[in-house]
């Protein structure tokens, strides 16, 4: 799995720094930080050095290191309490626990870390519990690098011949082929899963930006928050399905000794 993920992202990480790399003047040492120390795909952000970044506030830094410590918690004590009869239980709270120390926790320091030194870095999360509606946890909370990424590779090319509609059902359909690989290879069970939640979430867009999804209010508000939460939660075990629980996380979490 790791050596799929690395490989996806090396490759991609490369392709955003090639096209940025001679439109955005830049001292050198930016190009080896954005593809060495940065897990964004901003590139043309990162790169830029005339833009005048403040210094991240003292409550950002408290909420970085809060949510690393909680993820740190879930993954080496939580996890371990969790019986070992149930071990997707385990698996699941484990995976919670990596997303808080990594993309929450760890990656929103990296991004501080650069804010600091005057780099446009903007963190890969954004605060995703806070949106209220699906198109607006995906688009603008969840992963920002991979949906930096979707939007000048897939949408903006797709959008001029399918329409807006149909393009960013298009980018959920490459991600969910993309998880797949990445989820379902490894274990060599659950092909096709993670692929159909993706579907789902872009099914989910299409519906609360419709007409009828406007006129119920399933783009903002409590309604727009329960319609994300139930396409969000209700099939995400289709998306970290038993078979990659079982036979990646579990020895993962082996391997570093959070069991």
């Amino acid at each position: 799995m790791w050596t799929l993920s690395l490989a996806i992202y090396l490759g991609l990480k490369w392709a955003t720094w090639w096209r940025e790399r001679s439109k955005v003047a830049h001292p050198k040492w930016r190009s080896v930080a954005y593809l060495f120390a940065w897990p964004g795909m901003d590139a043309g952000a990162f790169l830029n050095s005339s833009q005048n970044v403040p210094a991240p506030t003292q409550k950002k830094w408290l909420w970085a290191f809060l949510e690393t410590t909680l993820g740190t918690f879930l993954l080496w004590v939580v996890a371990r309490s969790v019986p070992n009869r149930e071990p997707l239980i385990r698996g699941w709270i484990g995976m919670a626990g990596l997303i808080f120390t990594l993309h929450s926790g760890s990656f929103q320091i990296v991004a501080l870390v650069w804010q600091q030194l005057g780099v446009a870095a903007q963190p890969i999360m954004n605060a995703p519990l806070r949106a209220t509606s699906l198109g607006e946890f995906w688009g603008k909370r969840w992963n920002l690098g991979f949906r930096q990424l979707a939007h000048e590779l897939i949408f903006r090319p797709a959008h001029r011949v399918l329409g807006a509609g149909l393009a960013g059902f298009l980018v959920f359909l490459v991600s969910g082929l993309i998880h797949d690989l990445v989820i379902s290879l490894p274990p060599r069970g659950g092909f096709g899963l993670p692929t159909l939640y993706f579907l789902i979430q872009g099914t989910g867009v299409l519906v609360e930006r419709s007409r009828f999804g406007k006129g119920i209010g399933l783009t903002e508000g409590v309604r727009g928050w329960l319609f994300m939460t139930t396409c969000l939660v209700a099939p995400v075990f289709w998306l970290f399905h038993p078979w990659f629980v079982m036979r990646v996380v579990i020895p993962f979490m082996g391997a570093i000794h959070a069991l």
